[in-house]
């Protein structure tokens, strides 16, 4: 079994897997190197010029995802630069990614506003993500609720 990431930290909330996942990447400026790194950025120069980002935010964000096992380092030849690349659980972010991209699609734009579109490799935008349960029905926060640690599992 491999180790999670942020083990040994201490958590805002230890049993709820949200709280994990913000406390490792919930900040705006880590989101966006995330982002844009699954885009192609891979060089501190790269996420500085496409976000605009002070360089010693940057520095502490490149940092922090390095050492949380989001992003990994390689050194260019002449070895005084990286490269950042999305590690497995890295990529494993793009479903959030994509989710905060349609959310905001839907929410922060007026329906004629211009924005960017995700698309897959014929050129479609991508499909609304919806969760499902075990049947492939739609489910929403309305049909679901969280089983607490320790919880007795009730009926289906």
């Amino acid at each position: 079994m491999t180790t999670p990431l942020g083990s040994g930290r201490e958590w805002t909330d230890p049993l709820c897997p949200v709280a994990r996942t913000v406390d490792l990447v919930g900040d705006r400026w880590s989101l966006l190197i995330v982002r844009d790194a699954m885009d192609g950025a891979s060089t501190f120069t790269d996420f500085q010029q496409r976000l605009g980002i002070a360089r010693n935010i940057l520095t502490d964000r490149l940092r922090k995802l390095v050492d949380q096992g989001i992003l990994t380092t390689s050194t260019l030849p002449g070895g005084k630069r990286h490269t950042y690349q999305l590690t497995a659980p890295g990529q494993d972010l793009f479903t959030l990614i994509v989710a905060l991209r349609q959310w905001g699609e839907r929410h922060t734009f007026t329906p004629d506003e211009p924005h960017s579109t995700l698309v897959d490799h014929t050129g479609t935008p991508l499909p609304q993500l919806r969760p499902e349960n075990h049947r492939g029905d739609p489910v929403t926060a309305e049909t679901t609720r969280v089983r607490k640690v320790g919880e007795v599992r009730g009926p289906a």
